[in-house]
């Protein structure tokens, strides 16, 4: 059995009980059908992850059944959870926090209309001002791969890496999202299914209008660094 300092055993908790309830926004806010999708959250000081077990019902998850795991994506052995496997995705998400240590969450939907775009494999143009805000330009379309290896981590780290966009379209797949935390993450996975319906109902209504670069740059700075409560880290309330 794995054991860590007092302090780490008190983080590994925080972010069990946050990931967790997490799970809980996805299924509020319609981004998930059955048990599929993922939100995981990085250990603060730590090498290590929270993610959701694999095939588990969203109303039978909690902190004590939440999988711990090193950077590897490799369960810790003997920490609660343990016994079970974790999500699909693992691999990928693992990715992603060995490759960009300022991401401090991931998450993934089958969101609809999200999912849509992706089938497509074609990116959200930035066309409304809450895109500007949120993601600083368009949503783009990362690679297709297959789950189960670090596939399609490798993918969304190729494509975001120096992108504003928190949200990539996973091609035939569906939305990863990234963030400061995982509540940040979560965040993203919210918007990036709002703007994708919004889009998808004004191009069948008529020609969609650009927002000027200067327009879109002047927006997200806005948002990013004075919009909202200072005490709040970036991007995590509105």
């Amino acid at each position: 059995m794995t054991t860590f300092d007092p302090s780490t055993e008190a983080a590994i908790a925080r972010v069990r009980a946050e990931v967790a309830a997490l799970h809980g926004e996805l299924v509020r806010y319609g981004l998930v059908v059955w048990t599929g999708g993922n939100v995981s959250g990085r250990v603060p000081g730590a090498d290590l992850f929270v993610i959701k077990p694999s095939g588990v019902s969203y109303d039978d998850l909690a902190p004590e059944n939440m999988i711990l795991c090193d950077l590897d994506g490799v369960v810790v052995p003997g920490s609660p959870g343990s016994e079970r496997s974790p999500s699909s995705d693992t691999a990928a998400h693992a990715y992603v926090y060995r490759h960009m240590p300022e991401v401090g969450g991931v998450v993934h939907t089958h969101s609809t209309y999200a999912v849509a775009w992706a089938a497509r494999g074609e990116e959200i143009p930035c066309v409304i001002t809450a895109m500007a805000d949120e993601f600083g330009g368009p949503i783009p379309v990362g690679p297709f791969a297959i789950i189960g290896d670090d596939s399609i981590g490798r993918g969304i780290v190729e494509t975001l890496t120096g992108h504003r966009s928190r949200a990539v379209l996973m091609q035939n797949h569906g939305p990863f999202t990234i963030g400061v935390s995982a509540k940040d993450a979560v965040k993203a996975a919210v918007m990036v299914e709002d703007v994708a319906r919004t889009v998808h109902i004004a191009r069948q209504a008529g020609p969609l209008i650009p927002i000027p670069q200067q327009a879109i740059d002047s927006l997200y700075g806005r948002y990013q660094n004075v919009y909202g409560q200072a005490a709040d880290a970036r991007r995590t309330s509105s």
